[in-house]
């Protein structure tokens, strides 16, 4: 069983969502970044997803793509994503860690070595935003040679056609976006993205994450009552830009982030228990 399904079948025997929380790779900074990353599963993040730098990133809003060039400007490369992966592997065995970003880093890194240094490092799954199910064979194909889960997307405008084809080759989870639009920019109705989630349940056996759009522990909470897991990023880089601008040291900014991702996860942890 993968590290993904193995945690997954753990918060359903407890009967409770995950906490997924997403960083930026070298956001401020290396270290600081990693500081931050190693400090997660004590703060309550089941799964982590660790976001891959990149110059472009189009689906996402004004908060990730600031957090994506600190980052790089910080001197982040894809490469020194993979080594902090391997570098928190190596004291953490059990959380789950999925790589998420857009085609062109891999493509240039080469689609074959990033697969098998991504496994190699301790990676568990891939969500490559810009990259359709009709596109990512090849890609696919050397994951799962390498443990790899390839982690779909499925959107307020995923119809029942389209949706099968997302299914098609999915593994870990299937990730639902809230809204239509780009990350930390909108709010979501809860009462649709239940009625999409209870959809994409009928449809496949894989936990429902539900990301974009959740901003507070409050919107967290609202999410684990019906989601295999509530996903939080843009608000979680913001805290870390925050920290930066206000110039606060490396420490404060660690202490700062890991306790808003610790009651993130204590208001989704406990989302059920009324």
């Amino acid at each position: 069983m993968s590290r993904i399904a193995e945690r997954f079948a753990e918060l359903r025997a407890l009967g409770r969502a995950a906490f997924v929380p997403f960083v930026t790779a070298g956001d401020p900074d290396s270290q600081t970044s990693f500081r931050i990353l190693e400090k997660l599963p004590s703060a309550g993040a089941d799964l982590i997803e660790i976001g891959m730098p990149f110059s472009d990133p189009m689906a996402d809003g004004p908060a990730v793509q600031a957090s994506s060039l600190r980052a790089l400007e910080a001197g982040m490369t894809l490469a020194g994503v993979l080594a902090l992966v391997a570098r928190f592997r190596a004291g953490e065995t059990k959380t789950p860690i999925v790589l998420m970003g857009y085609f062109n880093p891999i493509h240039s890194y080469g689609i074959t070595r990033f697969a098998r240094d991504a496994g190699a490092a301790g990676a568990d799954g891939v969500i490559v935003v810009d990259l359709p199910p009709e596109e990512d064979g090849e890609l696919r194909r050397h994951a799962r040679a390498a443990g790899l889960d390839i982690v779909r997307l499925a959107t307020p405008t995923t119809d029942a056609a389209r949706l099968a084809r997302v299914l098609d080759g999915a593994g870990g989870f299937l990730y639902y976006v809230s809204i239509a639009g780009i990350t930390g920019t909108k709010s979501f109705a809860e009462s649709d993205v239940k009625k999409a989630v209870q959809t994409l349940k009928s449809a496949s056996a894989l936990p429902v994450a539900v990301g974009f759009g959740i901003k507070t522990p409050e919107h967290a909470a609202s999410i684990a009552r019906f989601a295999d897991a509530a996903v939080v990023g843009s608000a979680i880089v913001s805290r870390i830009a925050a920290a930066r601008r206000a110039g606060s040291k490396p420490d404060a900014i660690v202490t700062e982030t890991v306790e808003f991702c610790a009651s993130l996860a204590l208001a989704v942890h406990g989302a059920r228990d009324s």
